[in-house]
């Protein structure tokens, strides 16, 4: 994602994110914390802090296989160190990715 970007629009956050559209439309129906700006025609635009949320919901059902709804609002409200386990994740994943790609080149 671009950094200095004050929106991103709704693509952008389905790229980044890996999440279809439709989950991204459903999460904003289900979750306060998610609440995008809409122009004139309904297009939704993204703040960093919203691609935050979003990355963590997913982390939440992904990773901690935590899938319902209310159960996940439950982490949210609960558990402060789900953020700080996020981060850890993906600096692993993205770690585990270079030594995969460093094993093929040998």
């Amino acid at each position: 994602m671009e950094p200095h970007k004050d929106f991103f629009t709704i693509r952008e956050v389905e790229k980044e994110t890996g999440l279809p559209l439709s989950t991204l439309r459903y999460w904003e129906e289900q979750f306060d914390q998610l609440n995008p700006r809409k122009d004139g025609h309904g297009d939704r635009f993204y703040t960093e802090q919203d691609i935050a949320f979003i990355k963590q919901v997913k982390f939440i059902r992904d990773e901690m296989q935590i899938t319902r709804i209310p159960a996940i609002k439950k982490v949210l409200a609960s558990d402060k160190h789900t953020d700080a386990r996020q981060r850890a994740t993906e600096i692993l994943m993205r770690l585990r990715q270079q030594l995969v790609d460093l094993r093929a080149n040998i």
